[in-house]
């Protein structure tokens, strides 16, 4: 069974985080997506459970390679970096097609029997990214997994949806993503670690994937980059500084003082 699952470089969310003049994210210390890590988890059991074997894949810029980097420290054979300035910006339908196209291009080595991704990136937070690959890979998708199990060729989960738990199956392949209630990351010691850097990666462009002149203008619509996003961002600002609360000590009033506010301010 091989299994690729996706992975994605974040900044931190305890990093300080800005806009250049251009607009552009200054990006920070950046880690490996925390959701990412479930996603990771999930894959390696899944492998371990059938004799399988994990590729990570990622897109991203030069250092974006350190999310695969630490996918195989958890124990992955080995990965793909897109890296491509023609890719810049993408958003989540560009990044699916792109992803999908490395996946396709892995399918040509073996099959592909299963993609796993996280259920959101701590960035974009669209959750959106499974839905779009499963879409662009033409496969059928099971999202949100709390809980995995693999019987042959059948992939079963169960979701929570509200007060209820849902039980979906479906046969390979097929695009998964779990939840961070899946499964508990393990974290690699100093062997693997040290494993880690002999494990290949392979470093793709969009040349590679045959998306260099790919995208919505190729069907008619405006040129939005050759990786085929589907939105542009025509305006980022800074996020205006926070006002300083106001503090009232009580001296019997709090609650009217409160219900004022609250009602000033049409929160009631």
């Amino acid at each position: 069974m091989r299994i690729v699952v996706c992975v994605k470089h974040v900044p931190d969310l305890q990093a300080e985080r800005s806009l250049d003049a251009a607009g552009h994210l200054v990006r920070g210390d950046d880690v490996l997506n925390e959701l990412d890590e479930n996603a990771v988890e999930a894959a390696l059991e899944l492998a371990e459970a059938t004799g399988g074997e994990v590729v990570a894949l990622t897109m991203g810029p030069d250092d974006a390679v350190d999310a695969v980097r630490r996918a195989l420290q958890m124990g992955a054979a080995s990965g793909v970096h897109v890296v491509d300035d023609r890719a810049a910006g993408s958003d989540v339908v560009g990044t699916a097609r792109v992803l999908a196209a490395a996946v396709r291009k892995l399918g040509e080595e073996a099959p592909v029997d299963l993609v796993v991704t996280g259920m959101a990136s701590m960035d974009g937070l669209t959750a959106m990214l499974p839905s779009a690959l499963a879409a662009s890979l033409e496969l059928p998708q099971l999202t949100l997994a709390g809980r995995v199990a693999i019987d042959g060729r059948t992939v079963t989960i169960t979701r929570t949806i509200g007060d209820a738990d849902e039980v979906l199956a479906a046969g390979l392949p097929l695009v998964l993503s779990v939840t961070d209630q899946a499964n508990e990351p393990r974290y690699p010691n100093f062997k693997a670690i040290m494993a880690a850097k002999k494990r290949p990666v392979a470093i793709w462009d969009l040349d590679d994937l045959s998306l260099a002149s790919t995208g919505a203008e190729a069907d008619g619509g405006p040129e939005v980059g050759t990786a085929g996003a589907g939105t542009v961002v025509v305006h980022a600002a800074p996020r205006p500084p926070r006002e300083a609360g106001r503090v009232i000590t009580d001296s019997g009033d709090a609650g009217a003082q409160l219900a004022a506010y609250l009602v000033e301010n049409k929160l009631v």
